[in-house]
């Protein structure tokens, strides 16, 4: 199982308001099907001049919070709209809900202030799946 299973199973269990969020899972597969996976969001991010807010969630930091109109704007409207009709959400109620789970998902990726590269990340999964398990935010 892969870390984004693993990470996915977690966001599902009730880590991160899963068991009441059915976008979490989602939100989790289209982190890595983005191009460049993690890293290609927050290079979405940077190009839509975004940086400075999801610096915030990768750095160690307070987290910046994100409005669902700017993530309309960084991950386009099409895609909010699948996440949404998987998850049996109207796009508005989901762009507020991916608007709170997104930055504490990209923090909890990002564990030590740094997007780690993907070899990165399978090796980290231990420990951020730890993480996970013992700051539910």
């Amino acid at each position: 199982m892969g870390l984004f299973d693993d990470l996915e199973n977690k966001v599902t269990s009730g880590v991160l308001g899963g068991s009441n969020n059915p976008l979490a899972g989602s939100l989790l597969q289209m982190i890595q099907n983005q191009p460049g996976g993690l890293q290609g969001l927050v290079q979405s991010f940077h190009d839509k001049g975004m940086g400075g807010l999801v610096q915030s969630w990768v750095g160690t930091g307070q987290n910046l919070p994100i409005s669902g109109d700017q993530l309309n704007q960084v991950l386009g409207s099409d895609v909010v709209k699948q996440l949404a009709a998987k998850a049996g959400f109207s796009p508005e109620t989901a762009s507020s809900t991916l608007s709170t789970l997104l930055p504490q998902l990209v923090d909890k990726l990002t564990p030590n202030g740094q997007v780690p590269e993907h070899g990165d990340l399978m090796s980290m999964g231990a420990s951020i799946l730890k993480s996970l398990g013992t700051r539910q935010s």
